[in-house]
């Protein structure tokens, strides 16, 4: 079999050669063992061996919901995330945040996240891709919002009177919501609280947009 273009400049870059033993995935989980046949100037051709039912997911499944920070920051976010066995991560344009997308541009944000996520993916080991969604409103994604009594959800609050991340009980599947620079608006987190997120705090010090959710993942996963 040929490899994808991406895979093949991977290999012609570290200079292997004809009869080099790799390790493939396909992000559904599960590593196959190949033997590279035939390397050309745009072209890997590969014979697929064996097929480990090897696992390296968290026990906990976690989905987190951004309120999409500006430039290169989510592209950073969707990396770290990847890389400490986020399971989903969607993009919200919420009322504080400054990224505007049309649907166009939104799916193709969209493809480029997955194209990180798929390097993270390689990076870290990891042979099962997270779903990175397409991003969308606030209110979008608050109409498919359903009562799930098996998932807790989180929303990463500056309130007072939160309790700390490091303490919360966790289910084995966990929502985390978290917002822009600006923080979500009064009405956004009120819509949170009423749909079952309860508020966590990170501590004292204020984090940026992108770091917070990834501290939060690095103590529960």
């Amino acid at each position: 079999m040929d490899l994808p273009a991406d895979t093949s400049r991977h290999i012609q870059v570290l200079r292997l050669q004809p009869g080099a033993v790799i390790t493939l995935f396909d992000g559904r989980g599960g590593e196959y063992e190949a033997c590279v046949l035939q390397i050309g100037r745009q072209t890997v051709h590969v014979r697929i061996d064996s097929h480990q039912t090897l696992e390296r997911e968290s026990a906990v499944f976690s989905h987190v919901v951004m309120g999409m920070p500006a430039n290169e920051r989510m592209d950073w976010l969707v990396e770290k995330a990847t890389e400490l066995g986020v399971g989903r991560i969607t993009a919200l344009m919420t009322a504080h945040g400054i990224v505007r997308l049309s649907a166009d541009r939104a799916l193709k944000r969209q493809l480029h996240w997955q194209g990180i996520a798929q390097a993270a993916c390689a990076q870290a080991g990891r042979n099962t891709l997270p779903q990175i969604d397409v991003p969308q409103s606030w209110s979008a994604w608050l109409n498919t919002l359903v009562p799930d009594e098996g998932q807790s959800r989180w929303i990463l609050s500056l309130s007072a009177a939160c309790a700390s991340s490091a303490t919360v009980v966790q289910n084995n599947r966990v929502l985390l919501l978290s917002g822009p620079e600006g923080g979500l608006s009064r009405e956004e987190e009120a819509q949170a609280l009423e749909r079952g997120f309860l508020p966590i705090s990170l501590g004292k010090r204020v984090l940026r947009a992108e770091t917070a959710p990834l501290a939060v993942l690095s103590r529960w996963l």
